[in-house]
Order: structure tokens, then C-alpha cells, then sequence
């Protein structure tokens, strides 16, 4: 049986800097490919998969081993799968070979590609580019809206409305326009409290 490559523009061990694990540590694997194509996207070079290498599954779970030493083993040692648009990949053997070395699994989507992969825990992130699927919004632990503009607003709601009562509400500032959305997502939450702050934790501290 032919083992499963995937597109990996790059994995590294550091804080996750947004929405609900914000501060903890974690290993991030960012998969190439996105149909997306977000114009304020921070990774753009992430989008043409043909760009960055293909790995193995078990090249990929070797290099967290190796990477990450030991400070990754024991409880809480999450991986999150992030990209581009990571779904465009069948996920089910990574996820399947990662659990069972006893990680818990993130994934950072946009929704916009059917479901693979058994997580632990799916960060939903709907961009008005290409809209998610209907049939993931459901299953997201956290709804994580970048506002742009005042319009975003209304477009995170629409999801709010849609997502599972457990589900963690985020609203979070494009970077670029960060000191003009601050103050109204601050206004915004206060007036809507089911809604949360997320600040690119990692960008302030100065790590990956």
C-alpha cells in the first residue's frame, strides 16, 4: 500500500496565538493549497500546493518527534493542521496516525472543502471568499470571524446562528486594520457578550 504524501510548506513548534487554546503550546503543521484566496491572507505563499514538498505521513510525524523533543510528550500535546485550506487534503490517515500517538488534533478551516480527519477540536473560520459548506459549520468547537469592516459584523452572526450551542464565539481584527476595528469589536462585544476577543497573540510576541 502506497503510504499518503501531503504538501507541507512548513511545521514548527510555538504558541498557538488565537481563539480558544490561545497560549498554549502547540506544533502546527501548515499544509500547501488554498481555493480560498482571501486578499488580506498573511500566507499567501501557503495557497499553490505544487510549490512546497510532499511528505509521507510518517515523515511528518517523525519530524514532530524530532522537532518538538520532548517537551511535546505527555497529556495535552496538540498538533494543529492548518494551511491554506487544509481540507482540500484527505485528512483521515494523518489525524488516524497522529492519535494514535496519543496527540490531540486542531484543525484551522475555512470549511469551504468536505470534511476528513477525526479532531479533537475544529476551529471554524467562514470567509466571505468562498463560503463553507453547510454540513461543517455544525460541527465546529469555535467560530473564529475576521472583521474587516463593518459588514463582518452581520456575516459572523450568520454563522453564530448556525454553529452548535457549545460552540465558542471569537471576534478577531485583520492585523493590517487592527487599530480601527479594535474599538468597535470592543463596542461590539460588550454589546453582544456571547462574543469573545481573539488577538493574534503570536504576532505581538514575536513568534511563528
Amino acid at each position: 500500500m502506497i503510504e499518503p504524501r501531503l504538501p507541507v510548506m512548513e511545521s514548527f513548534y510555538t504558541l498557538q496565538g488565537e481563539g480558544f487554546h490561545q497560549g498554549r503550546a502547540a506544533y502546527f503543521i501548515r499544509l500547501g493549497g488554498c481555493d480560498v484566496g482571501c486578499v488580506w491572507c498573511d500566507v499567501k505563499e501557503s495557497w499553490d500546493a505544487s510549490r512546497h514538498p510532499l511528505r509521507t505521513i510518517s515523515e511528518i510525524t517523525e519530524e514532530i518527534k524530532v522537532n518538538s523533543s520532548s517537551h511535546l510528550e505527555g497529556a495535552g500535546r496538540i498538533v494543529v493542521i492548518t494551511g491554506g485550506e487544509p481540507l482540500l487534503h484527505n485528512l483521515d490517515e494523518l489525524t488516524r496516525q497522529l492519535k494514535r500517538k496519543g496527540y490531540q488534533v486542531h484543525l484551522e478551516t475555512s470549511g469551504s472543502s468536505p470534511i476528513s480527519g477525526n479532531w479533537d477540536w475544529i476551529c471554524l473560520s467562514p470567509k466571505k471568499f468562498k463560503f463553507p459548506l453547510p454540513e461543517i459549520v455544525p460541527l465546529a468547537h469555535e467560530l473564529k470571524v475576521v472583521i474587516y469592516n463593518k459588514s463582518d459584523f452581520e456575516w459572523a452572526e450568520r454563522f453564530a446562528r448556525r454553529v452548535n450551542r457549545d460552540c465558542k464565539l471569537y471576534l478577531q481584527p485583520e492585523w493590517d486594520r487592527s487599530a480601527k476595528m479594535n474599538p468597535l469589536i470592543i463596542e461590539y462585544i460588550k454589546s453582544n457578550p456571547k462574543w469573545e476577543f481573539s488577538l493574534q497573540l503570536h504576532k505581538y510576541i514575536n513568534v511563528p
